[in-house]
């Protein structure tokens, strides 16, 4: 039995997918964001829905219900749905979006890849965020993982070999690799002691290179200027406290020399959990710079 209800199958131009779901690694909410403005940007169309009961633990992501003074109102269920959209004289996007599935992977990743294949899918585009120890006060850099070399170096990416536990974006780029069909995570890194914040600025930098590699025209104005705003409010808190200060400074070096992530000897000033929990109570307006 298809995993996937099909609403229609919509005429595309040279599509890209972009895959934006919920529930894996996304420091500062730089990937939700990004996938949220795509969604206001485009006016779009739905493709196909996924079966959330075959798919999604709903007791680990609960149906949210609404309660109005003691009345049962609507349900709304987590949905995992796949969105169409075209650019006016330009190519097509595709948007993967909802919940990361939490059953069924094997099957469902296969689905996706036969609806993309069938769709013409030409290129796969993973976004996401991982907490760094980066400073706030040096443009976002990004980091890819791909199934070829041109593509992950034409973005930069961690010179390491590591092992890592995979989200569902990452299956599906492996798949749709295998198929023949070019993919590649886009990964922001969000300095660590803000990841638990909205970071714009991240959202923005992610939508950027996905314009760049798939020439779709992505407005992100916006994003640019709220994540100036958020850089000046944490510049604002850093500035209270000598310690911080040094962090950033400690960061600000490595980051200029280029010496990587384990050249930082980060035990001797606040942790990323210390400074993020100062600046969470700094923007719910606990906390204001006095003078």
């Amino acid at each position: 039995m298809s995993l996937a209800q099909i609403t229609n199958w919509p005429e595309l131009d040279h599509p890209v997918l972009v895959l934006g779901m919920e529930g894996w690694v996304d420091a500062g909410g730089a990937g939700s964001q990004a996938v949220s403005t795509l969604m206001e940007t485009f006016p779009r169309e739905v493709v196909a829905t996924f079966d959330s009961d075959a798919l999604i633990d709903h007791r680990s992501r609960r149906p949210i219900i609404r309660i109005s003074h003691g009345i049962h109102g609507p349900l709304a269920w987590p949905e995992l749905r796949l969105y169409a959209a075209t650019e006016t004289g330009g190519r097509s996007l595709l948007i993967l979006a909802g919940p990361e599935p939490d059953l069924r992977w094997h099957e469902w990743s296969a689905e996706v890849v036969s609806i993309g294949q069938r769709l013409g899918v030409e290129l796969v585009v993973g976004l996401g965020a991982f907490p760094a120890p980066v400073p706030h006060t040096r443009p976002v850099r990004l980091a890819a993982s791909a199934g070829s070399e041109q593509l992950a170096g034409s973005i930069g990416f961690l010179p390491a070999t590591i092992d890592v536990p995979a989200g569902a974006q990452a299956v599906l780029e492996v798949a749709f690799d295998q198929v023949g069909v070019p993919s590649v995570g886009i990964w922001a890194r969000v300095p660590h002691y803000v990841s638990g914040t909205a970071y714009p600025e991240a959202a923005a930098v992610l939508l950027d290179k996905l314009a760049e590699l798939s020439g779709l025209h992505i407005d992100t104005s916006l994003l640019h200027d709220a994540g100036r705003v958020t850089r000046d409010n944490i510049q604002t808190l850093i500035e209270r406290s000598g310690e911080h200060r040094a962090m950033v400074r400690k960061l600000e070096a490595e980051h200029d020399s280029e010496l990587g992530p384990a050249a930082s000897p980060f035990t001797e000033v606040p942790t990323g959990d210390e400074i993020a929990a100062e600046l969470e109570k700094f923007l719910r307006g606990e906390g204001h710079p006095e003078g």
